[in-house]
């Protein structure tokens, strides 16, 4: 039976995932562990109810439903929970995944942490000043880094003009 469970569990996790519901429900960015820091409330009041559901309780927005996907303009992308520059228009790229994604982040501005929660262990990123999640780094995009950061476009604010933080 256990295995058994282990699979549906599997099963429930990728198509929940791919259909954008939350699979953790945990929160990030715990109290005073990063320099931004607010109460659960205090983020709700803050950000929209679908950026509260990315950022605190990383859940995925749907893929293709982010008006950040064909955004071409040159500037930087903020974290919509801290106003922290994320990632420049110059690492952006189309990966046909349907989430705005870059091959790289502006120094400093995003952390790397392992999850599990479909099993197996992936890079998790999340914004490096208030803790909030954003998506996740893969091994499959351009060169120079070979990086793919799939990144939830609800939780970003574009900033058009300069692409230096």
């Amino acid at each position: 039976m256990q295995r058994r469970q282990f699979l549906l569990t599997t099963i429930f996790a990728g198509a929940a995932t791919a259909l954008g519901f939350a699979v953790s429900g945990r929160a990030v960015g715990a109290e005073g562990s990063f320099p931004v820091s607010f109460t659960p409330e205090e983020w709700r009041k803050k950000l929209t109810g679908d950026q509260f559901a990315v950022l605190r309780e990383e859940a995925t927005e749907r893929p293709f439903s982010s008006q950040l996907n064909g955004n071409k303009a040159s500037g930087l992308y903020h974290c919509a929970g801290c106003d922290t520059a994320l990632y420049s228009s110059e690492t952006k790229f189309d990966s046909g995944t349907g989430w705005p994604s870059f091959y790289a982040a502006v120094e400093g501005g995003v952390a790397t942490s392992t999850d599990y929660k479909l099993v197996y262990p992936r890079t998790e990123v999340h914004c490096a000043t208030c803790g909030g999640h954003l998506g996740h780094v893969f091994d499959d995009g351009p060169q120079p880094t070979g990086k793919r950061h799939c990144i939830n476009g609800v939780v970003l604010n574009f900033k058009p003009g300069s692409v230096a933080s």
